[in-house]
């Protein structure tokens, strides 16, 4: 009878041994940091708000960016209400950005940028942005590393006809401006995938 005990103890130990390994293993594979994959250049841009927006300005805070436009007949919609999604369990988390670029800064000007933005009921903490569009499309392209194109290139000496497109993606930027995660914009579980990335970018 004792050595059955003995080696019914001997048992229980080695799994709650090997449990406490693999708990150990799996908070380590959890709390794996993301990528750092690039770095947002410095920008000057303009809110809807009228106010001057630089990356400086959204230093100490985690952001998430997308690329829209008011006229999009495409998957704009679609993606701002992916975005207004996250307003709601972002709602306690003072540290969180929400931040659309506009890819038609010269038909989305400020006032069209906040009309736009209450079709969407955007808080305070959702920036929506606009500028030349120059450095505008030098910061998608250059910064975020995402497509965008205003159609306008010459086609055997002839203009495009003029149509927009660009990246559905959303943009995972830390503190300090530096691109740590891309997510699939348009897809139903993105806000699944963020929020939990958002929140380990939080506790960095």
């Amino acid at each position: 009878m004792r050595k059955v005990l003995f080696v019914n103890i001997v048992a229980a130990a080695v799994t709650l041994g090997l449990l406490a390994a693999f708990a150990g293993w799996f908070r380590g594979k959890e709390a794996k940091p993301l990528p750092v994959l690039g770095q947002v250049p410095d920008f000057s841009l303009i809110e809807r708000s009228g106010q001057a927006v630089s990356l400086a300005d959204l230093k100490d805070q985690v952001w998430v960016a997308d690329f829209v436009f008011t006229h999009c007949a495409g998957p704009c919609p679609l993606l701002s209400r992916r975005m207004q999604s996250l307003q709601e369990p972002l709602a306690d988390q003072p540290g969180v950005r929400l931040v659309s670029f506009s890819v038609d800064p010269e038909r989305d000007t400020p006032e069209v940028l906040a009309e736009y933005a209450k079709r969407y009921s955007a808080g305070d903490r959702w920036l929506f942005l606009t500028g030349e569009k120059e450095p505008l499309y030098w910061l998608i392209m250059d910064g975020f590393k995402l497509g965008v194109d205003d159609g306008s290139a010459l086609t055997a000496g002839v203009p495009g006809p003029g149509t927009i497109t660009h990246s559905t993606r959303f943009v995972l930027v830390d503190r300090e401006g530096r691109i740590r995660a891309y997510y699939d914009g348009s897809s139903t579980d993105v806000s699944e995938k963020l929020l939990p990335d958002i929140q380990a970018l939080l506790r960095e």
